[in-house]
């Protein structure tokens, strides 16, 4: 039996982690077990997952399969799509260009700010009253 040789890249958006598989395939995406379209309902995050592979041209010939925990639904995706950027890019360093000149490379730093003891939120202030 011939062994499957995958190739593993890591994910990363808000507090969501994406650990991804990448193998020569149809262009299967598979999320936690399920189907893209299972996981993600909302055609925008399906199309931000789909994203480098667009740019790549590799939808038909690469088999993607992910295991993605913590954050919400929006961070999810954002980190599968860093995962799979990753991922191409080990493949074949020629997406490096593509995916790099539309920014999928980096990884998004910006995380939720964390709330200030005697305040009710990071930013908000209790109102001020002078008298």
């Amino acid at each position: 039996m011939a062994e499957k040789k995958f190739t593993w890249a890591t994910g990363r958006r808000k507090n969501a982690v994406a650990r991804i598989r990448a193998i020569r395939g149809t262009g299967r995406i598979e999320i936690n077990g399920r189907k893209l379209e299972e996981y993600f309902t909302v055609p925008t995050h399906r199309a931000m997952v789909a994203r480098p592979m667009i740019l790549t041209g590799t939808q038909a010939s690469v088999d993607i399969y992910v295991n993605v925990t913590g954050g919400g639904v929006s961070g999810q995706a954002g980190a599968i799509r860093h995962g799979i950027a990753r991922v191409l890019n080990a493949l074949d360093t020629n997406n490096r260009m593509a995916l790099k000149t539309n920014g999928l490379l980096t990884r998004d730093p910006r995380m939720v700010e964390r709330k200030k003891y005697g305040h009710p939120g990071a930013r908000k202030r209790f109102q001020f009253s002078k008298r």
